[in-house]
Protein backbone atom coordinates (compact mmCIF):
# COMPACT_ATOMS: atom_id res chain seq x y z
CA UNK A 1 0.00 0.00 0.00
CA UNK A 2 1.03 3.40 -0.75
CA UNK A 3 2.97 4.90 2.12
CA UNK A 4 1.29 8.01 3.83
CA UNK A 5 4.65 11.16 4.01
CA UNK A 6 2.69 13.59 5.42
CA UNK A 7 -1.28 14.78 5.05
CA UNK A 8 -1.80 14.47 1.09
CA UNK A 9 1.48 13.47 -0.08
CA UNK A 10 2.34 9.99 -0.67
CA UNK A 11 4.77 7.46 -2.33
CA UNK A 12 3.64 4.38 -3.64
CA UNK A 13 4.94 0.69 -2.22
CA UNK A 14 5.51 0.18 -5.96
CA UNK A 15 5.73 2.13 -9.21
CA UNK A 16 2.20 2.66 -11.34
CA UNK A 17 4.04 1.76 -14.97
CA UNK A 18 3.16 3.91 -17.72
CA UNK A 19 2.09 1.61 -20.16
CA UNK A 20 1.11 4.14 -23.28
CA UNK A 21 0.20 7.33 -23.95
CA UNK A 22 -1.57 9.24 -26.82
CA UNK A 23 -2.48 12.76 -27.66
CA UNK A 24 -4.51 14.00 -30.03
CA UNK A 25 -5.12 18.01 -30.98
CA UNK A 26 -6.58 20.16 -32.99
CA UNK A 27 -5.36 22.49 -36.34
CA UNK A 28 -4.35 25.30 -34.54
CA UNK A 29 -1.60 23.21 -31.49
CA UNK A 30 -0.60 20.63 -34.56
CA UNK A 31 0.70 24.37 -35.87
CA UNK A 32 2.69 25.33 -32.68
CA UNK A 33 5.90 24.35 -31.49
CA UNK A 34 5.26 21.01 -30.24
CA UNK A 35 3.03 20.15 -33.19
CA UNK A 36 5.47 17.28 -34.59
CA UNK A 37 4.98 15.50 -30.97
CA UNK A 38 1.47 14.92 -31.06
CA UNK A 39 0.04 11.18 -32.43
CA UNK A 40 -2.82 12.64 -34.31
CA UNK A 41 -3.92 16.81 -35.49
CA UNK A 42 -7.22 16.90 -36.51
CA UNK A 43 -7.90 20.19 -38.97
CA UNK A 44 -12.06 19.85 -38.33
CA UNK A 45 -12.10 21.55 -35.14
CA UNK A 46 -15.97 20.01 -35.21
CA UNK A 47 -14.05 16.47 -35.72
CA UNK A 48 -16.89 15.47 -38.60
CA UNK A 49 -19.79 16.10 -35.55
CA UNK A 50 -22.60 18.44 -35.50
CA UNK A 51 -21.44 19.91 -32.11
CA UNK A 52 -18.44 21.61 -30.32
CA UNK A 53 -19.45 19.41 -27.87
CA UNK A 54 -19.61 16.50 -29.79
CA UNK A 55 -16.58 17.29 -31.16
CA UNK A 56 -14.86 17.60 -27.97
CA UNK A 57 -16.21 13.62 -26.90
CA UNK A 58 -14.68 12.58 -30.08
CA UNK A 59 -11.68 14.00 -29.10
CA UNK A 60 -10.97 12.35 -25.72
CA UNK A 61 -12.42 8.70 -27.37
CA UNK A 62 -10.10 9.13 -30.19
CA UNK A 63 -6.79 9.93 -27.52
CA UNK A 64 -7.85 6.79 -25.39
CA UNK A 65 -8.25 4.38 -28.79
CA UNK A 66 -4.70 5.65 -29.44
CA UNK A 67 -3.60 4.36 -26.27
CA UNK A 68 -4.79 0.71 -26.00
CA UNK A 69 -3.56 0.58 -30.18
CA UNK A 70 -0.47 1.78 -29.78
CA UNK A 71 0.25 -1.38 -26.90
CA UNK A 72 -1.71 -3.73 -28.64
CA UNK A 73 -4.79 -3.66 -25.85
CA UNK A 74 -8.30 -3.33 -26.24
CA UNK A 75 -10.49 -2.03 -24.17
CA UNK A 76 -11.38 -4.86 -22.49
CA UNK A 77 -8.05 -4.73 -20.99
CA UNK A 78 -8.21 -1.57 -19.33
CA UNK A 79 -10.19 -2.22 -15.80
CA UNK A 80 -10.87 1.48 -14.85
CA UNK A 81 -10.76 4.47 -16.95
CA UNK A 82 -11.09 8.28 -14.82
CA UNK A 83 -11.67 11.28 -17.15
CA UNK A 84 -12.81 14.34 -16.84
CA UNK A 85 -13.33 17.48 -18.89
CA UNK A 86 -14.62 21.10 -18.39
CA UNK A 87 -18.00 20.57 -19.86
CA UNK A 88 -21.02 21.20 -17.11
CA UNK A 89 -21.24 17.44 -15.56
CA UNK A 90 -18.00 16.05 -17.74
CA UNK A 91 -19.87 15.95 -20.92
CA UNK A 92 -17.61 15.08 -22.81
CA UNK A 93 -16.19 12.51 -20.95
CA UNK A 94 -19.46 10.81 -19.78
CA UNK A 95 -20.91 11.16 -23.57
CA UNK A 96 -16.97 10.50 -25.44
CA UNK A 97 -16.47 6.96 -23.54
CA UNK A 98 -19.52 5.46 -23.06
CA UNK A 99 -19.26 3.36 -26.01
CA UNK A 100 -15.91 1.70 -24.25
CA UNK A 101 -18.30 -0.28 -21.68
CA UNK A 102 -15.11 0.56 -19.51
CA UNK A 103 -15.55 1.11 -15.37
CA UNK A 104 -15.46 4.52 -15.43
CA UNK A 105 -15.25 7.27 -12.80
CA UNK A 106 -15.65 11.01 -13.45
CA UNK A 107 -13.24 13.86 -12.26
CA UNK A 108 -13.42 17.51 -12.11
CA UNK A 109 -10.61 19.57 -11.68
CA UNK A 110 -10.99 22.14 -14.34
CA UNK A 111 -7.07 21.99 -16.01
CA UNK A 112 -5.92 20.07 -13.04
CA UNK A 113 -7.76 16.98 -14.21
CA UNK A 114 -5.27 14.92 -16.03
CA UNK A 115 -3.00 14.95 -12.81
CA UNK A 116 -6.07 14.07 -10.72
CA UNK A 117 -6.55 11.57 -12.72
CA UNK A 118 -3.21 10.12 -12.26
CA UNK A 119 -3.00 10.34 -8.98
CA UNK A 120 -6.56 8.13 -8.78
CA UNK A 121 -5.23 5.61 -11.19
CA UNK A 122 -1.87 5.24 -9.52
CA UNK A 123 -3.37 3.94 -6.54
CA UNK A 124 -5.81 1.92 -7.71
CA UNK A 125 -2.63 0.26 -9.43
CA UNK A 126 -0.67 0.09 -6.32
CA UNK A 127 -3.48 -0.96 -3.94
CA UNK A 128 -4.59 -3.56 -6.32
CA UNK A 129 -7.50 -2.40 -7.09
CA UNK A 130 -6.83 -2.85 -10.43
CA UNK A 131 -4.29 -3.97 -13.39
CA UNK A 132 -4.39 -1.47 -15.70
CA UNK A 133 -6.41 1.86 -15.63
CA UNK A 134 -6.51 5.10 -18.18
CA UNK A 135 -6.66 8.55 -17.86
CA UNK A 136 -7.93 10.86 -19.68
CA UNK A 137 -9.25 14.48 -20.75
CA UNK A 138 -9.77 16.65 -23.31
CA UNK A 139 -10.62 20.24 -23.69
CA UNK A 140 -12.34 22.27 -26.80
CA UNK A 141 -11.70 25.64 -27.72
CA UNK A 142 -15.20 26.66 -28.75
CA UNK A 143 -16.55 24.71 -25.79
CA UNK A 144 -15.01 26.72 -22.97
CA UNK A 145 -15.95 29.99 -24.97
CA UNK A 146 -19.18 29.02 -25.21
CA UNK A 147 -19.72 27.93 -21.60
CA UNK A 148 -17.65 30.48 -19.66
CA UNK A 149 -17.07 33.76 -21.89
CA UNK A 150 -18.67 35.01 -24.66
CA UNK A 151 -20.34 33.54 -27.97
CA UNK A 152 -17.79 32.87 -30.40
CA UNK A 153 -19.98 35.64 -32.80
CA UNK A 154 -19.89 37.69 -30.05
CA UNK A 155 -16.43 39.25 -31.42
CA UNK A 156 -15.36 40.05 -28.05
CA UNK A 157 -12.06 41.77 -27.16
CA UNK A 158 -9.66 39.56 -25.25
CA UNK A 159 -7.24 40.71 -22.70
CA UNK A 160 -3.71 41.10 -22.39
CA UNK A 161 -3.52 37.84 -19.88
CA UNK A 162 -6.08 36.06 -21.54
CA UNK A 163 -5.19 32.29 -22.46
CA UNK A 164 -6.45 30.12 -25.60
CA UNK A 165 -8.18 27.25 -24.20
CA UNK A 166 -6.30 24.30 -26.34
CA UNK A 167 -8.47 22.29 -28.08
CA UNK A 168 -6.53 18.38 -27.53
CA UNK A 169 -7.14 15.55 -25.28
CA UNK A 170 -4.19 13.17 -23.47
CA UNK A 171 -4.57 9.54 -22.15
CA UNK A 172 -2.29 7.72 -19.92
CA UNK A 173 -2.37 3.64 -19.78
CA UNK A 174 -1.16 2.84 -16.50
CA UNK A 175 -0.19 -0.63 -15.53
CA UNK A 176 1.19 -3.17 -12.70
CA UNK A 177 3.61 -4.37 -15.19
CA UNK A 178 6.87 -3.69 -15.35
CA UNK A 179 7.54 -0.95 -17.75
CA UNK A 180 10.58 1.80 -18.54
CA UNK A 181 8.59 4.49 -16.49
CA UNK A 182 6.13 5.11 -14.03
CA UNK A 183 4.62 6.86 -11.28
CA UNK A 184 6.21 6.76 -7.81
CA UNK A 185 4.61 9.30 -5.61
CA UNK A 186 1.95 12.24 -5.35
CA UNK A 187 0.87 15.54 -4.01
CA UNK A 188 -2.76 15.93 -4.05
CA UNK A 189 -3.44 19.81 -3.70
CA UNK A 190 -5.15 21.93 -1.47
CA UNK A 191 -8.11 24.72 -2.62
CA UNK A 192 -5.88 27.81 -2.74
CA UNK A 193 -7.80 31.46 -3.44
CA UNK A 194 -6.22 34.77 -3.62
CA UNK A 195 -9.20 36.68 -4.06
CA UNK A 196 -8.77 36.81 -8.24
CA UNK A 197 -11.95 37.59 -9.72
CA UNK A 198 -10.94 37.85 -13.27
CA UNK A 199 -11.66 34.84 -15.97
CA UNK A 200 -8.96 36.28 -18.24
CA UNK A 201 -6.08 35.87 -15.47
CA UNK A 202 -6.21 32.45 -14.60
CA UNK A 203 -2.46 32.37 -14.54
CA UNK A 204 -2.06 34.72 -11.41
CA UNK A 205 -4.79 32.88 -9.50
CA UNK A 206 -3.03 29.89 -10.15
CA UNK A 207 -0.02 30.25 -9.71
CA UNK A 208 0.04 30.17 -5.64
CA UNK A 209 -1.66 26.32 -5.66
CA UNK A 210 1.10 25.64 -7.87
CA UNK A 211 3.71 27.02 -5.91
CA UNK A 212 2.00 25.49 -2.57
CA UNK A 213 2.06 21.88 -3.98
CA UNK A 214 5.39 21.61 -5.23
CA UNK A 215 6.56 23.15 -1.76
CA UNK A 216 4.96 20.62 0.14
CA UNK A 217 6.00 17.84 -1.94
CA UNK A 218 9.71 18.79 -2.16
CA UNK A 219 9.67 19.31 2.13
CA UNK A 220 7.92 16.42 2.57
CA UNK A 221 10.25 14.11 -0.12
CA UNK A 222 13.08 16.05 1.44
CA UNK A 223 13.91 16.59 -2.35
CA UNK A 224 15.54 20.26 -4.18
CA UNK A 225 14.39 21.34 -7.60
CA UNK A 226 18.48 19.90 -8.48
CA UNK A 227 16.78 16.41 -8.19
CA UNK A 228 14.57 16.73 -11.13
CA UNK A 229 15.18 17.44 -14.45
CA UNK A 230 11.74 19.40 -14.95
CA UNK A 231 9.30 20.74 -12.41
CA UNK A 232 6.38 21.09 -15.50
CA UNK A 233 2.85 23.19 -14.52
CA UNK A 234 0.07 23.04 -17.05
CA UNK A 235 -1.17 26.07 -17.38
CA UNK A 236 -0.02 28.70 -15.59
CA UNK A 237 1.09 30.82 -18.96
CA UNK A 238 3.33 33.65 -19.17
CA UNK A 239 2.17 35.36 -16.29
CA UNK A 240 1.09 32.93 -13.96
CA UNK A 241 4.43 31.23 -15.04
CA UNK A 242 6.67 34.29 -13.88
CA UNK A 243 4.79 34.35 -10.69
CA UNK A 244 5.23 30.71 -9.54
CA UNK A 245 8.90 31.22 -9.53
CA UNK A 246 8.94 34.65 -7.69
CA UNK A 247 6.68 33.07 -5.01
CA UNK A 248 9.04 30.22 -4.46
CA UNK A 249 11.98 32.60 -4.51
CA UNK A 250 10.52 33.63 -1.94
CA UNK A 251 10.49 30.56 0.13
CA UNK A 252 14.42 29.76 -0.60
CA UNK A 253 13.12 27.65 -3.71
CA UNK A 254 14.70 28.36 -7.32
CA UNK A 255 12.56 26.42 -9.53
CA UNK A 256 13.97 28.90 -12.79
CA UNK A 257 16.11 26.30 -14.30
CA UNK A 258 13.52 23.36 -13.97
CA UNK A 259 10.74 24.98 -14.14
CA UNK A 260 8.42 24.52 -17.76
CA UNK A 261 5.00 25.54 -18.71
CA UNK A 262 2.44 23.87 -20.80
CA UNK A 263 0.64 26.63 -21.71
CA UNK A 264 4.02 28.16 -22.64
CA UNK A 265 5.26 25.89 -25.12
CA UNK A 266 1.84 24.61 -26.72
CA UNK A 267 1.65 27.70 -28.69
CA UNK A 268 3.63 30.54 -30.68
CA UNK A 269 1.86 33.42 -28.63
CA UNK A 270 3.08 35.76 -30.51
CA UNK A 271 2.65 34.28 -33.89
CA UNK A 272 -0.61 32.52 -33.09
CA UNK A 273 -1.96 35.40 -31.36
CA UNK A 274 -2.77 33.31 -27.78
CA UNK A 275 -1.49 36.29 -25.71
CA UNK A 276 -0.60 34.33 -22.24
CA UNK A 277 -0.52 30.83 -24.11
CA UNK A 278 -2.76 27.78 -23.83
CA UNK A 279 -5.03 26.56 -21.27
CA UNK A 280 -7.72 24.01 -20.52
CA UNK A 281 -7.72 20.28 -19.56
CA UNK A 282 -5.80 18.85 -22.66
CA UNK A 283 -3.52 21.50 -22.64
CA UNK A 284 -1.19 19.56 -20.06
CA UNK A 285 -2.53 16.34 -21.05
CA UNK A 286 -1.71 16.90 -24.29
CA UNK A 287 1.74 18.10 -23.32
CA UNK A 288 2.67 15.03 -21.22
CA UNK A 289 1.65 12.91 -23.25
CA UNK A 290 3.18 14.20 -26.53
CA UNK A 291 6.28 15.81 -25.35
CA UNK A 292 7.42 14.56 -21.94
CA UNK A 293 6.34 10.92 -21.78
CA UNK A 294 8.39 10.26 -24.53
CA UNK A 295 11.26 11.66 -23.24
CA UNK A 296 11.54 9.71 -20.89
CA UNK A 297 10.95 6.48 -22.25
CA UNK A 298 14.05 7.63 -24.66
CA UNK A 299 15.91 8.32 -21.50
CA UNK A 300 16.20 11.82 -22.80
CA UNK A 301 15.25 12.80 -19.04
CA UNK A 302 14.88 10.59 -16.35
CA UNK A 303 12.87 12.49 -13.22
CA UNK A 304 10.12 14.85 -13.33
CA UNK A 305 7.26 16.69 -11.49
CA UNK A 306 4.24 17.09 -13.10
CA UNK A 307 2.02 19.79 -11.39
CA UNK A 308 -0.99 20.20 -13.22
CA UNK A 309 -2.81 23.56 -12.14
CA UNK A 310 -6.64 24.34 -12.20
CA UNK A 311 -9.12 27.19 -11.40
CA UNK A 312 -12.32 25.96 -9.56
CA UNK A 313 -14.71 28.25 -10.82
CA UNK A 314 -18.44 27.58 -12.71
CA UNK A 315 -20.31 30.11 -14.85
CA UNK A 316 -22.99 30.26 -12.07
CA UNK A 317 -20.41 31.49 -9.68
CA UNK A 318 -18.38 34.31 -11.57
CA UNK A 319 -21.74 35.68 -12.55
CA UNK A 320 -22.42 35.90 -8.53
CA UNK A 321 -19.31 37.69 -7.96
CA UNK A 322 -17.06 34.62 -6.12
CA UNK A 323 -13.45 35.09 -6.56
CA UNK A 324 -12.07 31.74 -8.21
CA UNK A 325 -10.54 28.84 -6.34
CA UNK A 326 -7.90 27.38 -7.59
CA UNK A 327 -5.87 24.16 -6.91
CA UNK A 328 -2.91 22.18 -8.34
CA UNK A 329 -2.17 18.29 -8.14
CA UNK A 330 1.00 16.69 -8.57
CA UNK A 331 2.74 13.20 -10.17
CA UNK A 332 6.11 12.18 -9.62
CA UNK A 333 7.30 10.68 -13.03
CA UNK A 334 10.63 8.77 -13.35
CA UNK A 335 12.48 5.94 -15.50
CA UNK A 336 14.44 4.76 -12.15
CA UNK A 337 12.06 2.61 -11.48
Amino acid sequence: MAELIERGVYRLSSPAYIESYAAAVGSKEGKGPLGGCFDEVIEDSHFGMKTWEKAESRFQLEAVSLAVRKCGLTKEDIDVICAGDLINQCTGSTYGLRELEIPFLGLYGACSTMAEGLLVTSMMIDSGTAKRTAAVTSSHFSTAERQFRFPLSYGGQRTPTSQWTCTAAGAVILTKYAKKCGIVGGCIGKITDMGVNDVNNMGSAMAPAAAETIRRYLAATNTAPDDYDYIITGDLGTVGSKLIVELLQKENIDISKQHKDCGVMIFDSDEQDTHCGGSGCGCSASVLAGYFLPMLERGNISNILFAATGALMSPMTLQQGETIPTISHLVHITSNV
